[in-house]
């Protein structure tokens, strides 16, 4: 039974994390390569959900109408969700006609972004964070792929450019992952989601987004839910800032999990391969498997420690996490930052995985998070 508990909670978590996107990337090549044509210009709204941004908003607008792309219209949308500082007053501030200003009551970030759609004109729908910078042509590039009409929403590349001394250098190796893994999807037809630093989505796709869900997920599943394809543009790139504070990253892996855990609830009906074919399998394998995985990583300790006597092999296991463990704690400890920089990297994969654990924990008690604070989580 030791072995079976061992090896079961050892090959999970190793399909999930490196398994399947090397199985995608061997299955690219059967795949044939998509090449959009010219997009003629389309009416484009950006929906930017702002909570207290006061020290983003400027420079983030700036970002977004200094864009080089020659659009039909462009409406930008801002959605105050309840903000207590500057924030509605900089962005009043701008005085660009293309720029609309709504200051809501606190109403949570899914209840400004549907206000905000309400509003919305423009045929292709562009939702992006209130605290990043987009380059020059990341609007142009992000629009490209709607020449297919078989594409529903397209999805960004964020980028880190300066990952800090902390827990932040394993938050920008985790971008460099998220999009090997966003590649090899793309290649092979079935890209999950998107991040909600950018995405966008032809407006006719839109669904209301329930609340304690993770919006960016539900907004980019409503392609899929249509039969359409979500497409990863790597080139399309915004610029944002990582975190190096444990406590924060912990939060914010908690409640990425909780909401992310309820937004596959409220998505059930993708993870059925009978109706969604590849895309259900990497669903399940992305979104699923995943934020399960690190509650198998106690029982693949105790299930070591049981058969520690069987073989050697056992022995350089057990070793092998103990090392881990000691390494990421070390880490977590290295309050000045001398050690060497795989000891800040297993920190923050050991932050990453308790805060998902924790996650799937208040997920199964019916915990949500009905509220941002984005500034909790920086």
């Amino acid at each position: 039974m030791a072995e079976i508990i061992f090896w079961l909670c050892l090959l999970l978590p190793l399909y999930a994390w490196v398994g399947y996107p090397v199985l995608l990337t061997l299955a690219a090549p059967f795949f044939p390569v998509r090449t959009p044509g010219p997009l003629a210009p389309q009416r484009v709204s950006v929906v930017i959900a702002a909570h207290n941004e006061e020290r983003h908003i400027e420079a983030k607008l700036a970002s977004v109408l200094a864009q080089d792309y020659q659009a039909a219209e462009l409406q930008v949308v801002v959605a105050s969700d309840g903000s207590s500082d500057r924030t509605v007053a900089l962005a009043r501030a701008v005085n660009d006609p293309r720029v609309q200003v709504l200051d809501l009551p606190r109403l949570g970030k899914t209840g400004a972004l549907n206000t905000a759609v309400s509003v919305c004109r423009g045929d292709i729908l562009v939702f992006t964070d209130a605290d990043n910078q987009w380059a020059g042509n990341t609007l142009g590039l992000l629009l490209a792929p709607f020449a297919d009409t078989d594409v529903g929403g397209t999805a960004g590349h964020m980028i880190i450019p300066d990952p800090g001394k902390g827990l932040s250098l394993g938050d920008s190796l985790y971008r460099h992952y998220e999009a090997w893994v966003r590649k090899v999807e793309n290649r092979t037809g079935c890209m999950v989601s998107a991040d909600g630093a950018l995405l966008a989505l032809r407006r006719p796709l839109y669904q209301a987004i329930p609340k304690q869900v993770n919006d960016d997920f539900y907004i980019s599943t409503c392609a899929p839910a249509a039969g359409q394809r979500i497409v990863y543009v790597p080139e399309a790139v915004v610029l944002d800032q990582g975190v190096d504070e444990a406590d924060k990253q912990f939060r914010r892996r908690q409640r990425v999990t909780v909401g992310g855990l309820q937004s596959l609830a409220a998505r059930s009906e993708l993870l059925n391969p009978m109706r969604h074919g590849l895309y259900a399998i990497a669903l399940i394998s992305h979104k699923l498997i995943r934020r399960l995985a690190p509650v198998l990583l106690l029982p693949l300790l105790l299930a070591n420690l049981w058969l520690v006597g069987e073989s050697h092999f056992y022995h350089l296991t057990l070793t092998a996490q103990l090392l881990g463990y000691a390494t990421a704690i070390a880490g977590l400890l290295d309050a000045g930052h001398r050690l060497p920089r795989p000891f800040r990297l297993a920190a923050f994969v050991l932050v990453t995985l308790a805060g998902m654990s924790v996650g799937l924990w208040q997920f199964l008690r019916g915990h949500s998070y009905s509220q941002w604070n984005p500034d909790q989580n920086r």
